[in-house]
């Protein structure tokens, strides 16, 4: 075993047990919270150990990125499920749809009928995450909170999408419960069951704010190399 299969394995599996005590703090269910390995410009051994040690929930930022690994990895592992967590240009949804199981970033009518009309011709169905900007940033993708509401409606009635949840990115110098809080409500608020929220930085504290998956990147295949 390398030195880098070691190391993912034993930091997913600590990953793994601090989102069990997390949940178990909160009187929750463990196995109600899903765990996303976030594989974004990792070296590929990284992710092949990451399956190795029996993870199957991927996530990833960029609809090209994934099209180069996953089509082979999942060749190998057929029951792995897909995520696509990074914002979707609409001139990438075909193959979107084509490669991924969820889309958490829905944010646009635009987007969202574009989805409706592509899931329809490939026969798939996805599911699809509300992606909400609860810290309202300029720089970053998502619905407003103000206009959160009106969206999903439009969402699931006007295009029929599967919305199952939201997701958030909260800000960096902000206290990530208060996002983690207000996208809970929105969710109730709609009967949503589906709480993405919380990355390697605060993914306990998202589990013990009702998250059902934690989207986790450096915590299990250590700090991305952009070179």
């Amino acid at each position: 075993m390398t030195d880098a299969v070691a190391e993912v394995a034993a930091n997913l599996a600590e990953v793994r047990a601090k989102v069990a005590a997390a949940a178990a703090e909160a009187e929750r269910d463990p196995a109600g919270v899903t765990l996303i390995a976030v594989g974004k410009v990792q070296p590929i051994e990284r992710v092949e150990a990451a399956l190795a040690a029996g993870q199957r929930v991927f996530g990833e930022n960029r609809v090209q990125e994934a099209q180069g690994k996953w089509p082979a990895l999942r060749a190998r592992h057929p029951d792995t499920v897909l995520h696509l967590i990074g914002p979707l240009q609409t001139n990438k949804v075909k193959d979107a749809v084509a490669l991924f199981d969820a889309i958490q970033t829905v944010d646009r009518p635009k987007l969202a009928a574009e989805l409706s009309r592509e899931m329809a011709k490939q026969g798939r169905r996805l599911d699809c995450y509300i992606q909400v900007n609860t810290g309202e940033e300029d720089q970053k993708a998502g619905v407003l909170p103000a206009d959160a509401d009106a969206f999903i409606e439009s969402c699931r009635k006007e295009h029929g999408l599967p919305v199952v949840g939201l997701m958030c990115i909260p800000p960096v110098s902000d206290d990530p419960a208060l996002h983690f809080a207000m996208l809970r409500e929105i969710a109730k608020r709609h009967g949503l069951p589906g709480l993405s929220m919380g990355m390697s930085s605060d993914y306990e504290l998202a589990v013990q704010l009702g998250a059902t998956h934690v989207r986790v990147g450096t915590a299990i295949f250590g700090a991305r190399d952009y070179g």
